[in-house]
């Protein structure tokens, strides 16, 4: 099971995973309702190295990119779950509207997003600059968070 770290410990641990001689991959979103996508995509993600950090939107991260109504599952729990995965190492958590700040200050050898993401890849100027590789990894067609909150509110009415 992975841990849920503050900015201060995940960085302590990315130092640590760096003396050891690990590589090291960092992925982000808002992981909202956790389904199949997600998961084989973290799966992908770890795969490329030896741990893998995922770091979330917070709360009012995610009201901000997705509207009022979101996230429908808080940040404490989303954390909970998401450390649950036996491909995720370490859950941290940002605050601002993108995570290259952190990923800045992590610096991963491997930074990973979904292919729907492949426009604007949050930090991969930086991590390219310190000589790491970032992926666009394609997504498993049929998941989609929005799709499933679409789908269930379209039951419902």
């Amino acid at each position: 099971m992975g841990r849920i770290c503050s900015r201060e410990e995940i960085l302590a641990w990315r130092a640590r995973w760096k003396r050891e001689g690990k590589t090291v991959v960092f992925t982000n979103g808002c992981y909202d309702v956790l389904h199949p996508g997600h998961i084989r995509l973290l799966e992908q993600a770890r795969s490329l190295g030896d741990t893998l950090i995922l770091a979330l939107n917070s709360d009012a991260g995610v009201r901000r990119l997705k509207g009022p109504a979101r996230p429908l599952i808080g940040e404490d729990e989303r954390a909970e779950l998401a450390a649950a995965l036996e491909a995720v190492d370490a859950v941290t958590f940002f605050d601002e509207d993108t995570p290259t700040e952190l990923i800045a200050a992590v610096l991963p050898d491997i930074l990973v997003k979904g292919a729907d993401w492949a426009h604007f890849i949050a930090g991969k100027e930086e991590v390219e600059a310190a000589g790491g590789k970032v992926y666009a990894l394609p997504l498993e067609p049929g998941y989609s968070t929005t799709g499933i909150v679409e789908a269930i509110l379209a039951r419902t009415s």
